[in-house]
C-alpha cells in the first residue's frame, strides 16, 4: 500500500481553504442580515443593501453546497 502524501496534503490544504471560506460568507450573511434589521429600525436607505448583500452570500453557500453534493454523486 503506497500513500501519495502530497495529493493527501492538497486535500486537506484546499478542504481546510474552503470550508473557512464558506462559514466566512454564511457569517457575512448572518451580519448583513442583523445590519438590515438595525437599519430599518433607524429608517435608513442601506437595509435593502444590507438584505441583497446577505441573500446573495446565503446563495453562494448554497451553490457551493449544492456543487459539493454535485461532485459526490456524479
Amino acid at each position: 500500500m503506497n500513500i501519495d502524501w502530497a495529493a493527501l496534503g492538497s486535500v486537506f490544504g484546499v478542504s481546510l481553504v474552503v470550508t473557512v471560506a464558506l462559514v466566512g460568507l454564511f457569517t457575512l450573511g448572518i451580519v448583513g442580515l442583523s445590519k438590515q434589521e438595525s437599519a430599518s429600525a433607524q429608517g435608513g436607505g442601506s437595509a435593502v443593501l444590507a438584505r441583497t448583500g446577505a441573500y446573495a452570500c446565503f446563495a453562494l453557500c448554497a451553490a457551493a453546497v449544492s456543487y459539493g453534493i454535485y461532485l459526490i454523486v456524479v
